[in-house]
């Protein structure tokens, strides 16, 4: 998986597609930062499946080197979304976040 292709996405706020544990997912990608030493995108997951089956849309962290498969859409979204509160743990570092 490239970060490259990942800080694009952000930039652009395009909305990502990959396949991660085995399930397709369409995301819009917010964040981009180091947990635990793991290089990870949180990001709020608008289609596909995940294999808690949970209601969609809802808010992922992904590992990028668990990312397979993915395709930069032209499908884009508007900006920065509320973010949850209390329902992630912390960064130990932020990369880059999706701007308003």
């Amino acid at each position: 998986m490239s970060r490259e292709a990942i800080e694009r996405a952000i930039k652009e706020k395009a909305v990502v597609e990959f396949s991660y544990g085995g399930h397709s997912r369409k995301v819009e990608p917010h964040v981009l930062g180091i947990k635990d030493g793991e290089l990870q995108i949180l990001g709020y997951q608008i289609g596909g499946s995940s294999s808690s089956g949970g209601p969609l849309p809802e808010w992922r962290r992904f590992d990028l080197r668990k990312i397979t498969g993915l395709i930069i859409s032209v499908q884009k979204f508007p900006g920065r979304r509320p973010f949850p509160s209390g329902r992630h743990s912390s960064w130990d570092r932020e990369l880059l976040i999706v701007s308003a």
